[in-house]
């Protein structure tokens, strides 16, 4: 059973902002998305803002890259257990590895083609999204 829910994208490029956007609209789950487009406006976001049920984060990004974000989030217990996936252009091991030390919850690796990048975001949206039970704040 699918529900409505607030995602927060944390996406400094622009068109692949797009992209995921497009693709979670798309579904047409009333989802909420909100997007920043480094790490210190992610972390600002979280402080003053009600709890997004997802974040979509990528690691290669100004000012605070991804790892850091997460790094953050994962050390503070009001966001520790909002869900993370990682979705980003790396496959480098110790990207994957480091993300996972720092518990994401899902590393993706962005694909290249449209129609696979489209299909990438929206199993993301369908595991997390409809599928799994999210904690409630």
């Amino acid at each position: 059973m699918s529900r409505t829910a607030t995602v927060l994208l944390v996406e400094d490029d622009p068109g692949d902002a797009l992209m995921i956007e497009e693709a979670l609209l798309d579904r047409e789950q009333g989802h909420a998305l909100c997007r920043v487009a480094d790490g210190m406006d992610a972390l600002e976001w979280l402080r003053t803002n009600p709890r997004p049920d997802l974040v979509i984060l990528d690691l290669n990004m100004p000012r605070m890259d991804g790892r850091e974000v997460l790094s953050a989030m994962k050390a503070d217990e009001r966001w520790r257990s909002i869900p993370v996936v990682v979705l980003t252009t790396s496959a480098a091991p110790e990207d994957v590895r480091r993300s996972y030390d720092l518990h994401a919850n899902a590393f993706v690796t962005k694909p290249v083609e449209l129609e696979s990048f489209l299909a990438a975001v929206r199993g993301i949206d369908e595991f997390f999204l409809s599928l799994v039970t999210l904690p409630r704040p």
